[in-house]
C-alpha cells in the first residue's frame, strides 16, 4: 500500500516501461511513485505547476517526458530527471535544501531539505554536529525559525503542521496544527506581543495564525489563537506566501496575488494595503504577481519620514521599495537579476545599508542602499557593489551574518554555502575539508564551486549571446559588415618591389671601412617587410669588403747578421764538429 495523498484519489495512469505510478488526487495534487522502492519519487500542487482549473486527467507520454493533464484546457509538464551527484562535488544535503537558519547561540546553521530531514552544522568549521529525517513525515520543510532564545527550532512543512524542536537531540516538543486540514505551511516567524511570546504563521489557509508559546504547556498538539476580525473580514484572499515581523507592533505579510497587507499586531487592524501596479504590457490573465519575500528596514521604522521602510521582490523580477507612512505607496522598483530571472530571497544588513538579492539562476547581487529611496522616488536602480554565482539552480534562502560579515546560502542544487560579502568562497557545509572562519587561508576563496566553472549560464554576458538571433541572421550581418568594411589593402602605400629595384638597392650601397687592421662594419637597419609583394616573402643580402692588394717584397736574408746569434752560432759549431 502507498501512502501519501490526503485527498481521494480519482485518477492513474501507470508507465511500465519506467515502472512508475502517476496519481491525482482531488485536492489537484499529482505524486509520483517508483514501483520498485514502493515510495513517492515528485509531487506537486497546481498552484507550483501554473495550471489553473480543476483537474480531471493524467497521461504520461514516456517519448517526450511528460505528463499531460487535463483540466478546461490539456497542458504538459515536462519530468526533469535530476542526474546523480558526481563524487567530486560537495553538497550538504541529497535534496533540494529549502531553508537555512543561523543561530547565534550556540555558533550552529540548521539546514531543512524537501525530504524532512534537518542538520545541524557547525557554523566554524562546516562540520556536521547532528541530524533527524522524517521531521514532518514524507513532507517538505518549507520554513523555520528560532526563537528568541536560541535553544528551540521552530519548523514548518508542507503537511500543514509546525514543530518545535530541541534541535541539538531531534526531539519533538509541541506540534501547532489548524484542526484536521492539512494546507501548506508556507512561512513562521516568532514574536513578541504585550511581553507575551507567540509564533506566526502564513500558508494556504490564508490567514494569520497564531500560537501562543508557553515552555510550561504540557499540552503536546496546540491550537491556534481565534483570528483578528480584520483578518477574517478584509484579510489575503490568496495563499500567504510569506510574513515578516518588525517589532514592537508591526506585522507585513504578502500573498499569492501580488498584495501586502501591513498590520497591527497589538491591535490586529490593518495597518496599510500595498499592491504592485499591472504593466499594461503584462496585463495578461496569468500573469505571476506573487511576492515571496518580503523584510523590513528596522532602522528606516524608527524615524517619521517618508523614506522606503519595506523591501519586497517580484513581481516579473523586480524589488520594489515601499513606504509606510500616509497609507502606503511604492518609491523604487528595479530588476537586479542579470539575466532577468524572478528574485527568490532578499536579506539586509545589520544597519540597512547593504540589500543581498538571490535569483532563480543562483545569483547574489549586492547593492548599496544606505542613501537609496530615502525621500523621493527613485528613477535610476540602486547602486551595484558586488555579484556573483553562488549556485547552479535556484537560491531558496539567503541571511547575513553580520557578526562574522559572511553570507549564508542554501539552494535546490542541495548546498549549503559560506561567502564573503564580496563574494569570497569559503567553503560548503559538508566538505571533505573543513575551514577555520578565522583564517582566510583555510577558506576555498579564489578558487569556486566546480559545478559553477563547467556551467553555461556561469559564462560572462555579452552583447552578441545576448541577442536572439538565428543563424540566418548572424550571416546577412556578416555579410554585410565585409561588405561595408573598408579595403585595408588597397589603402596601404606598397607597391611591388621587383628583382630590378632589389639590384639597384644593393649597387647603391655605400660600404664604410676604415684602413687598418680592424674593419668596422656599418649596421643597417632592418627594412620594413611588405604584406604582398607577388614575389618571395624575404629577402636577404650578403655584405662584402673590398680587399686592398699590397705586393709582398721578397728580400734576401743577411747572413752576416747571423754571427751575431748565440743559437744561430751553436747549431753552427754543432754542425762542424
Amino acid at each position: 500500500m502507498l501512502r501519501g495523498h490526503t485527498a481521494p484519489i480519482f485518477s492513474l495512469d501507470i508507465s511500465s516501461d519506467e515502472n512508475k505510478i502517476f496519481s491525482i488526487a482531488t485536492d489537484n495534487t499529482i505524486k509520483i511513485w517508483d514501483i520498485q522502492s514502493q515510495t513517492c519519487i515528485f509531487s506537486t500542487c497546481s498552484k507550483s505547476s501554473g495550471i489553473r482549473g480543476e483537474l480531471t486527467a493524467c497521461l504520461y507520454i514516456p517519448s517526450i517526458r511528460a505528463l499531460c493533464v487535463t483540466t478546461d484546457a490539456i497542458a504538459l509538464l515536462q519530468i526533469k530527471l535530476k542526474s546523480a551527484i558526481p563524487p567530486h562535488l560537495d553538497v550538504s544535503h541529497k535534496e533540494s535544501v529549502l531553508c537555512c537558519k543561523y543561530n547565534r547561540t550556540f555558533r550552529q546553521v540548521v539546514t531543512c531539505s524537501e525530504a524532512s530531514v534537518v542538520k545541524v552544522w557547525d557554523f566554524e568549521t562546516g562540520k556536521q554536529v547532528f541530524e533527524f529525517t522524517d521531521a514532518h513525515g514524507d513532507a517538505a520543510i518549507t520554513c523555520a525559525t528560532f526563537d528568541h532564545s536560541g535553544r528551540r527550532l521552530i519548523t514548518g512543512g508542507r503537511d500543514g503542521c509546525l514543530k518545535i524542536w530541541n534541535h541539538n537531540t531531534g526531539q519533538c516538543l509541541h506540534t501547532l496544527k489548524r484542526g484536521t486540514k492539512s494546507e501548506e505551511v508556507c512561512d513562521c516567524t516568532y514574536v513578541e506581543i504585550n511581553r507575551n511570546n507567540y509564533i506566526m504563521a502564513v500558508g494556504w489557509d490564508r490567514r494569520i495564525n497564531m500560537y501562543f508559546d508557553s515552555e510550561n504547556d504540557l499540552h503536546h498538539i496546540q491550537e491556534p489563537q481565534p483570528c483578528w476580525q480584520d483578518d477574517l473580514v478584509r484579510g489575503h484572499c490568496e495563499d500567504i506566501l510569506c510574513i515578516a515581523e518588525n517589532p514592537p507592533n508591526l506585522l507585513a505579510s504578502s500573498s499569492y496575488d501580488g498584495e501586502i497587507i501591513v498590520w497591527n499586531m497589538i491591535s490586529g487592524h490593518i495597518h496599510c494595503r500595498l499592491n504592485s501596479p499591472v504593466c499594461a504590457a503584462a496585463g495578461k490573465q496569468f500573469t505571476d504577481r506573487s511576492m515571496s519575500k518580503i523584510l523590513f528596514l528596522r532602522t528606516r521604522t524608527k524615524t517619521l519620514q517618508p523614506t522606503a521602510s519595506l523591501l519586497s521582490n517580484g513581481p516579473r523580477g523586480s524589488v520594489s521599495f515601499w513606504s509606510l507612512l500616509q497609507g502606503g505607496k511604492m518609491i523604487a522598483s528595479f530588476k537586479p537579476s542579470r539575466v532577468g530571472s524572478q528574485v527568490s530571497s532578499l536579506a539586509v544588513n545589520e544597519d540597512d545599508t547593504l540589500m543581498f538579492a538571490a535569483d532563480h539562476t543562483g545569483y547574489i547581487y549586492v547593492y548599496d542602499i544606505a542613501d537609496y529611496a530615502m525621500r523621493e522616488t527613485e528613477k535610476e536602480p540602486a547602486k551595484l557593489v558586488a555579484h556573483w554565482r553562488a549556485h547552479v539552480d535556484m537560491i531558496t534562502q539567503i541571511e547575513v551574518i553580520d557578526e562574522d560579515k559572511v553570507i549564508l546560502s542554501c539552494s535546490m542544487d542541495g548546498a549549503v554555502r559560506l561567502w564573503g560579502l564580496s563574494g569570497e568562497f569559503i567553503g560548503t557545509f559538508g566538505q571533505s575539508d573543513p575551514w577555520e572562519i578565522f583564517t582566510p587561508a583555510s577558506w576555498k576563496h579564489p578558487m569556486v564551486p566546480f559545478e559553477i566553472l563547467i556551467d553555461p549560464e556561469s559564462l560572462p554576458t555579452h552583447p552578441v549571446l545576448e541577442e536572439p538571433l538565428d543563424m540566418s541572421d548572424i550571416i546577412s550581418r556578416e555579410k554585410k559588415e565585409a561588405e561595408e568594411a573598408p579595403d585595408v589593402q588597397r589603402e596601404i602605400n606598397n607597391p611591388a618591389i621587383t628583382e630590378e629595384d632589389i639590384k639597384e638597392e644593393i649597387n647603391n650601397q655605400h660600404i664604410l671601412y676604415i684602413q687598418g687592421k680592424r674593419l668596422r662594419q656599418e649596421r643597417h637597419k632592418i627594412a620594413h617587410k611588405p604584406l604582398d609583394h607577388g614575389g618571395p616573402n624575404v629577402f636577404h643580402t650578403l655584405r662584402y669588403f673590398d680587399l686592398s692588394s699590397n705586393p709582398v717584397t721578397v728580400e734576401k736574408p743577411n747572413v752576416s747578421a747571423a754571427a751575431n746569434d748565440p743559437f744561430q752560432s751553436f747549431i753552427l759549431s754543432d754542425a762542424d764538429t
